[in-house]
C-alpha cells in the first residue's frame, strides 16, 4: 500500500492541475490579504470558497483518477497485490497530495502575514482541517461512485450530483423544512440534519469558532449551545470521522467485490 500511495501522490504531483489548484489558493490568499488587513474576516471570506471548492475539486479528482488510471490500477489487480491495498494507496495518495496543496496554498501567504501573532490563529487552523475533511470525504465518495459505475460519463455525472446536492440542494431544502414546521420544536432536527451534511457540519463549525454564530438567529444559538461546548465539539469532529471512515469502507468493499 504504502509503493501504491507513494506512485499516487508522486503522480498528481506531476499533473499541472495540482499546481493550479495550489497557485489558486496561493494568489486567493494572498489577494485577500493585500485587500484586507483584517485577518478575521479574510478568514471569514476564505471560509465561503473552501466549504463550497474543496469538495468541488475533491470530487472531481477523485473520478478523473480512477478513470484515467484504470488500466494501470487493472495491472496492479494481475499482481499478487490485496485489492484493498491498492484503492486505498490510490485514495490515500489523491487525498494527501489535494490536502498538502490546499494546505501551502493557503498556509504560505498567512504564514508570511503573520497569522501565528494573530489572536484568529487556532480559527484559522481549524479552516484548514476542515479542509482536510472535506478532501478525503468527497475522494472517498468519489471513489465509491466510480467503482459503481463502469460508465467514465455517468460516473462523472453522478459525482457532480452529489456534490450539487450537499453543497446547495440539501441547504435549500433543509431551510424549507425549518420554515415548514417552525411551528414545532425543531433543536434536534437541526442539529441531526447538520451532523448529516458535512458541508453543512464544517460551515457550522467554523463560523462558532469564528463566534459569528448570531448571524444565524436562533438556529445559532441553538447550535452554539450544543456544537460551541467541549462535548459538541467532540462529536462533530468525530461525525466528521465517521464521514471519512464510512465512504473508505463503502469502496474498499464495493472493489473487493468488483470484477474487473
Amino acid at each position: 500500500m504504502h509503493k501504491v500511495l507513494k506512485y499516487s501522490f508522486y503522480d498528481l504531483g506531476r499533473s499541472r492541475w495540482s499546481y493550479i489548484y495550489f497557485l489558486f489558493y496561493l494568489l486567493l490568499g494572498s489577494v485577500l490579504l493585500f485587500l484586507n488587513n483584517d485577518l478575521a474576516k479574510a478568514v471569514i471570506t476564505l471560509m465561503n470558497v473552501i466549504i463550497i471548492l474543496v469538495p468541488l475539486i475533491g470530487t472531481i479528482f477523485g473520478v478523473m483518477y480512477y478513470y484515467n488510471s484504470l488500466e494501470f490500477t487493472e495491472l496492479l489487480l494481475a499482481q499478487p497485490i490485496k485489492r484493498r491495498n491498492i484503492f486505498l494507496g490510490q485514495y490515500l495518495g489523491i487525498s494527501i497530495s489535494l490536502s498538502l496543496s490546499l494546505f501551502l496554498g493557503i498556509g504560505i501567504p498567512f504564514l508570511l502575514y503573520g497569522i501565528f501573532k494573530s489572536t484568529v490563529v487556532f480559527d484559522f487552523i481549524f479552516l484548514l482541517i476542515s479542509g482536510v475533511f472535506l478532501t478525503f470525504i468527497f475522494v472517498a465518495l468519489a471513489f465509491y461512485l466510480s467503482l459503481r459505475n463502469e460508465n467514465k460519463i455517468k460516473g462523472f455525472g453522478y459525482a457532480v450530483l452529489l456534490w450539487l446536492f450537499m453543497a446547495v440542494v440539501y441547504d435549500g431544502l433543509f431551510l424549507m423544512s425549518l420554515i415548514i414546521f417552525e411551528d414545532y420544536p425543531l433543536d434536534r432536527f437541526s442539529l441531526i440534519g447538520t451532523l448529516l451534511n458535512p458541508v453543512d457540519l464544517s460551515r457550522t463549525l467554523i463560523l462558532l469558532k469564528l463566534d459569528i454564530s448570531a448571524l444565524m438567529g436562533y438556529t445559532g444559538a441553538v447550535f452554539k449551545n450544543f456544537l460551541g461546548t467541549s462535548l459538541g465539539m467532540i462529536i462533530s469532529l468525530f461525525s466528521l470521522l465517521l464521514w471519512v471512515i464510512v465512504p473508505v469502507l463503502a469502496f474498499l468493499n464495493r472493489a473487493r467485490t468488483k470484477d474487473f
